[in-house]
């Protein structure tokens, strides 16, 4: 077990040699006011260049990450980031530029973004786009602003976004958020949006319907164009959660599926690592009707210079202080750029085949609601082995033994005891089948061994926590 940096240190011990100049109390009183002022020493660890390196090494070591081993977290999409990702965003001219400089010295990094915007605006169908949002969510709430921005510009104002009862939990948030009230649709028998109870709820008061496609159930929205159709019949808008686009590369896109707003995770699809809160960024892309309530600043090009305008009236305004993450959107650029149509057309073939794959062997264990094609990820239930005194989350901690980041579980909360499994197209089938075999370990235990279930995790860092009381007494310093 690694050490706390402190236990490493003692005094004399020295990572970086200063030049011993006399402090100049004088000048320091001058720039610092009085109140902010150190009074004290400051009680950092006194330790070498190598032990502050080893020491956040071996820590790094301890924490599962997607260049660690499998992280199959359902609906989040934790595919491998390739390393020229990080080259590229590492270069002087894009991770050195400011946000404040001149345009005129900043015109690589804007062709970089109005490309890729054309890019993204090409995979999704849609006319227009901004790339500002600094995550899904927050692409979400740029979305509904716009929603309820449409409907103000025609003298309307109305009251509801319907929500299927499998979205994600960020989609009832972001409309309340801008003060509408959520109406939840049902599922039906095949896991997919209840065509009936659509029909049912639609009324002119609807402002619109946030919808994922695949659904979180991994699922295709199978009468996805009548869903569109009868939203349009009153007006409202059609708006779809971008989650799992990583499904649907090449293959189809929001704009031919009839769609109105898509927010896409650069971090999820298009590879910048993401976990922890960040980094992470939300475009937003729109039909040409919703183009100029777009978040301003927008990057523009007039002849072969390229600029930043709000000269956009109808605009929503700023979302974020700047123009975006901009590192991830360098990363998602070459990203792009690498692959292709054709092979980005390719990551969502081998996400599905990965997930089909996952799926067809895991149903012989464990109970699949809809054990049906799925598309990028695939849901089972653990809900079969209550009687043995096993929860999903027994489960996902005996996984973290044999080297595999959990699933994401109890989600969508439509499945009792519910485990959502995305393979993404990173892993190979080697990878895939060693997953399987540590599932089939589990389903044994489960009837031979249960108790390896309840006391598991038994060899990573940290054993299994009281969640209740570390949610409710969270204590993260450290005290000498």
């Amino acid at each position: 077990m690694e050490q706390l940096i402190y236990d490493y240190s003692a005094k004399g011990k020295m990572g970086v040699a200063l030049p011993a100049e006399p402090v100049n109390n004088d000048i320091i009183k001058k720039i610092i006011p009085e109140a902010y002022r150190r009074r004290s020493e400051l009680n950092l660890p006194e330790v070498s260049e190598p032990e502050a390196v080893r020491h956040f090494t071996n820590l790094s070591t301890m924490n599962h990450h997607v260049d660690k081993g499998f992280y199959p977290l359902g609906s989040c999409t934790m595919k491998y980031n390739p390393k020229i990702n990080d080259k590229i965003a590492s270069v002087p001219g894009f991770a050195n530029v400011h946000p404040l400089q001149p345009t005129a010295t900043v015109q690589g990094a804007l062709e970089l973004m109005y490309d890729l915007g054309k890019m993204l605006c090409a995979i999704s169908g849609m006319h227009s786009i901004t790339l500002q949002p600094a995550a899904g969510s927050h692409g979400e709430l740029t979305g509904v602003m716009i929603i309820k921005k449409y409907h103000e510009s025609k003298g309307e104002k109305r009251k509801y976004i319907l929500i299927p009862d499998s979205a994600h939990g960020t989609n009832p948030s972001s409309a309340c958020s801008v003060n509408f009230q959520t109406l939840a649709l049902k599922s039906n028998e095949r896991g997919c949006l209840d065509i009936a109870d659509l029909r049912q709820k639609m009324s002119p008061e609807i402002a619109g319907l946030m919808i994922t496609i695949p659904n979180t159930l991994g699922l295709f929205e199978e009468e996805v164009e009548q869903i569109v159709d009868i939203v349009h019949q009153y007006d409202g808008i059609v708006y779809m959660d971008g989650a799992n686009l990583n499904a649907l590369l090449g293959i189809t896109s929001p704009g031919a599926m009839g769609f109105d707003i898509t927010h896409i995770n650069l971090h999820k699809t298009f590879s910048t690592p993401h976990g922890g809160g960040g980094p992470g960024s939300g475009p937003i892309a729109v039909v040409e009707k919703l183009s100029r309530f777009l978040p301003v600043p927008r990057v523009i090009k007039k002849g072969t210079a390229y600029g930043l305008s709000s000269d956009f009236p109808d605009s929503i305004g700023r979302m974020l202080n700047y123009y975006g993450n901009f590192g991830v959107l360098v990363r998602a650029y070459v990203y792009i750029t690498i692959l292709g149509l054709k092979g980005l057309q390719q990551v969502s073939r081998n996400a599905i085949l990965n997930a089909n794959y996952l799926r067809a062997k895991l149903a012989d264990l464990f109970a699949v609601p809809y054990n049906r094609f799925c598309m990028h990820e695939f849901i089972i239930s653990g809900d079969n082995f209550r009687q043995l005194g096993i929860k999903t989350l027994d489960i996902a901690k005996r996984l973290l033994d044999f080297g595999f980041h959990a699933p994401t579980i109890y989600f969508p909360l439509i499945v009792k005891e519910a485990m959502m499994i995305e393979p993404t197209e990173s892993e190979s089938k080697q990878t895939l089948d060693q997953f399987i075999e540590a599932m089939t370990t589990i389903y044994k235990e489960a009837h031979e061994s249960p108790e390896m279930l309840h006391q598991a995790p038994h060899n990573t860092p940290v054993r299994r926590l009281d969640e209740l009381k570390a949610n409710k007494e969270l204590n993260v310093c450290w005290q000498k």
